[in-house]
């Protein structure tokens, strides 16, 4: 994480593309609570209520408040840094121009949809006198940097094998990958890279070496016309016979469920939170189109097996069918195993010579555990955080105090997500679909 910031250094100064959940929820609502860290003082969003919303929220002056980020981004402004959360499509082209201008870039992921875009803004970074951060969260979580920290101390020997689970949640899946922003690779990028690039970066930052080999298998196997149920129809309000027991039912999830949210998932549906405004939009937006009868074309269940640079192997899958949203994942070492789920905080650690084995006597009610005592077993909880575990303010205050410390002069270090190593796990996501698709074995 950077180091101090000088006394006396103003905040940063920042100019948000994109006011939508991550743009405006996530990282310029940080900015509110931390306003000795950070300020926006600038806005580009297409759509007029959120750009405003925003920058009423800021305080930013009606001159600095653009609905297009090439308005914004025409001549240097009054801000120090970017923050680029517009869709995966409009990353790389705002992210050029803003480096053109010398100016530091927090980059929302994936970096990039495409292999040839991502070459392109590696290639200009390389050249600029700015920098850029992508938005790795996970390495900032208290979570994440626990699990390092007791492989770091050879807590359970030499890492041999993890084995890594991104449960999406039926109804998250359906959301955002389904009916949502994510629902076609064409018009955003593949499942494994928008969703999990994430955890192939963590995979990467745990191992500590290069992914070298991915093999990986998947497709959308339930979100098809021909599961659609008998008596279901286009819309979840057009009076679908099955409405009470389908799952993905969005009446149930945005008008009754999520009744007392009126930001993200909420605010993605519709601006509009009332009642009224959220049933509009289930009869008017794709959000209330029954899950059956979309153009989605990703996949809904995916597993990659990969291969590390250091002999350390890892298994990831990523699933729409969970009622969990949370990460789990177990670290396999040569003297204990580390299980962890992210959404609790629980973290257990059982080193294998001071934990008795427990023998399976072939009868279901009857399991013997060898020896007394289960001392060998260590249980932590990590506090509970909001915003990707804490991830989200541990980066934003991350990349503000870098940016400060830019501007007072100080030499300032890599960032934990930098961009060489955030590449690789992009590399890796595309090599995973290019497996998927054509069934081999792919080096890296």
């Amino acid at each position: 994480m950077t180091g101090p910031v000088p006394p006396g250094t103003p905040p940063a100064r920042l100019l948000v593309l994109g006011a939508g959940g991550r743009g405006a929820h996530a990282y310029a609502q940080w900015c509110l609570e931390h306003p000795q860290e950070a300020r926006v003082v600038a806005v580009a969003e297409p759509d007029a209520e959120r750009r405003d919303r925003l920058g009423d929220a800021h305080d930013v002056a009606a001159a600095h408040r653009f609905p297009d980020w090439r308005q914004a981004l025409a001549a240097p402004g009054p801000w120090d840094a970017v923050v680029v959360a517009t869709p995966d499509r409009d990353h790389v082209d705002p992210t050029l121009r803003a480096l053109d201008l010398g100016l530091h870039v927090l980059l929302e992921k994936p970096i990039a949809p495409t292999e040839e875009e991502l070459h392109r803004l590696t290639s200009a970074a390389r050249l600029s006198s700015g920098t850029v951060t992508v938005a790795h969260v996970l390495r900032y979580t208290p979570f994440f940097r626990t699990l390092r920290r007791l492989l770091d101390e050879g807590r359970i020997g030499q890492l041999q094998g993890i084995s890594h689970i991104e449960n999406v949640a039926y109804w998250h899946f359906a959301h955002s990958y389904v009916r949502g922003n994510w629902h076609r690779a064409d018009r955003s990028s593949p499942m494994l890279l928008a969703k999990a690039c994430h955890d192939l970066d963590i995979l990467r930052w745990l191992v500590g070496a290069p992914c070298t080999e991915v093999v990986s298998f998947g497709e959308r196997r339930h979100f098809r016309a021909e599961h659609a149920p008998a008596g279901s129809t286009e819309r979840c309000v057009d009076g679908c016979a099955v409405a009470d027991t389908c799952p993905y039912n969005a009446e149930r999830l945005y008008v009754d469920q999520l009744a007392a949210v009126d930001g993200p998932p909420v605010t993605v549906v519709t601006n509009d939170t009332s009642v009224a405004g959220r049933r509009r939009a289930l009869r008017l937006t794709d959000y209330g189109r029954c899950v059956y009868r979309m153009d989605n074309d990703v996949v809904d269940h995916q597993t990659a097996a990969l291969r590390f640079g250091n002999g350390v192997t890892a298994s990831l899958v990523v699933s729409a069918f969970t009622a969990q949203n949370t990460r789990t994942i177990t670290l396999m070492g040569s003297h204990g195993e580390i299980s962890a789920d992210m959404r609790s905080g629980r973290i257990s650690l059982t080193t294998f010579a001071e934990t008795p084995p427990s023998v399976d006597t072939g009868r279901p009610d009857q399991t013997f555990q060898v020896g007394a005592g289960s001392h060998g077993v260590v249980d932590e909880v990590i506090e509970a955080f909001t915003g990707h575990g804490g991830g989200d303010a541990g980066l934003m205050r991350d990349f503000t105090g870098r940016v400060r410390r830019w501007l007072a002069g100080e030499d300032v270090e890599a960032a934990p997500s930098s961009l060489e190593e955030s590449v690789e796990s992009h590399l890796v996501a595309f090599a995973a679909e290019r497996s998927r698709l054509h069934h081999t074995v792919e080096e890296l």
